[in-house]
């Protein structure tokens, strides 16, 4: 996500910040440059002019000061304009206050919104709110199964109606159940088509006006660039939406869609898709992104991440039994299925600041490697996960022949260990083995 944008805007800043003092013409290229890259990710062809005139604006006149350079100042005009641009600030689900909330998804066929929807009640069941789904799309062979599949997998509860094609009837009947069940949300899946006609609007109209929803999301595929700006905008002035979700973020490295959705239609962007998996769902923040881009972390969402991935009760056993026996294999390897947790490890390393794709690249973030560390643990007998030290030459090698891994590796996991377990040696003073959630 963002990874050549993210990429091009530090190239163009280091070259700035080899210099003590910024001139006018030198901010002048720096913005040529920044436009440049912009126009290449995708991004609205007027939105970045006026983007590049406000920067611009704000940026004449920066000087020399003692603790911030031209340079980084410029970084910091940039990283305000980005987050305004991308929508200021965080704009949440709205909720009713009296309940159900009902929120209707709409898009074209193919933008995810099924897979979407499932995503959104399972976030909002984890965040104690009951929510049930209502299979309105009528049209697409097997979505209703679709729906139902996921609502199953998730333990949530999914209205359908085959005996009917009437849409209304359905979402009607859908609202009843829920309000029957006191449910706190209620999510409408309906219809989508591969591009937006007067019959797909009438009916998105008909629905509006029965069910008379709190939220019209709009779905939209966030590979498909200025298309999906145009895309909202045709949704937009023909219902009104309320805001939108920008699927397939994990694999755009452009972000022409995120960076003009908001610009152009000023809707919000309220979630975003970032992975295949039914928790891979992230609330969208314009600030925190626009520090994503910008390679200034984004450490929050992963502290976030930790809390909800991190078994708190099993962290604190962990970090008890660390302080006072000390750590052997087995506790290594607890620890480490503990980050794991947190997703793939290249998403992690992402949300750090500083880190790019060079460094991505030359870090091993092999999804696999847990499970190989743990073959390679569980190879040794409980005698030696416990005296780390009785590991020899020959022990080694039996190790690694029923692991199935190279010694190589072996060795490694041993070096990480010991480089762990002297960490651990030097906050048995007053420290402790600190995971996020824990208190």
């Amino acid at each position: 996500m963002f990874q050549e944008l993210s990429d091009k805007l530090e190239a163009t800043f280091a070259k700035l910040r080899g210099r003590g003092t910024l001139s006018e013409a030198d901010i002048k290229d720096g913005l040529r440059e920044v436009r440049r890259v912009l126009l290449e990710a995708d991004v609205n062809f007027q939105l970045t002019r006026e983007f590049l005139e406000r920067v611009e604006k704000k940026a004449v006149g920066v000087s020399q000061m003692r603790t911030v350079s031209p340079a980084q100042q410029l970084v910091k005009i940039v990283y305000d304009e980005l987050t305004a641009m991308l929508g200021e600030r965080k704009e949440g689900l709205k909720l009713s206050s009296v309940p159900p909330t009902v929120v209707l998804m709409v898009g074209l066929q193919g933008s995810g919104k099924t897979t979407t929807a499932a995503k959104l009640a399972r976030r909002l069941k984890a965040e104690g709110r009951p929510v049930r789904l209502v299979a309105a799309d009528v049209y697409r062979p097997a979505a209703i199964d679709q729906l139902e599949s996921l609502g199953k997998d998730l333990d949530i509860p999914v209205y359908a109606d085959r005996s009917t094609t009437d849409v209304v009837k359905i979402a009607r009947a859908g609202l009843d159940a829920s309000r029957r069940e006191r449910d706190r949300v209620v999510i409408i899946d309906t219809a989508g088509r591969l591009q937006i006609d007067d019959e797909m609007m009438n009916e998105l109209r008909r629905l509006k006006e029965a069910v008379r929803p709190d939220e019209i999301l709009l779905v939209a595929d966030g590979m498909t660039g200025q298309d999906a700006v145009k895309i909202a905008q045709g949704f937009d002035s023909a219902l009104g939406v309320t805001g939108v979700i920008l699927t397939k973020m994990d694999g755009d490295a452009r972000g022409g869609a995120a960076l003009s959705i908001y610009g152009v239609t000023k809707k919000p962007i309220k979630y975003i898709g970032v992975g295949e998996k039914s928790d891979a769902l992230e609330e969208f923040h314009p600030d925190r992104m626009a520090g994503r881009i910008l390679q200034q972390g984004d450490v929050l969402t992963l502290v976030e991440k930790a809390q909800g991935a991190i078994d708190a009760d099993e962290a604190r056993r962990l970090d008890k039994k660390v302080r006072k026996e000390g750590m052997d294999l087995s506790d290594f390897l607890a620890a480490m299925k503990q980050i794991q947790r947190l997703g793939p490890m290249e998403g992690i390393l992402k949300l750090l600041p500083g880190v790019n794709a060079k460094m991505l690249k030359q870090a091993n973030t092999d999804p696999r490697r847990i499970k190989h560390l743990e073959a390679i643990v569980l190879s040794m007998t409980a005698e030696e996960r416990k005296k780390p030290d009785l590991l020899n030459g020959s022990r080694r090698a039996r190790i690694a022949k029923g692991s199935g891994r190279p010694i190589s590796e072996v060795n490694k996991l041993l070096e990480q260990f010991r480089g762990m377990q002297k960490m651990m040696k030097g906050m048995k003073g007053g420290g402790r083995m600190q995971f996020p959630g824990m208190r």
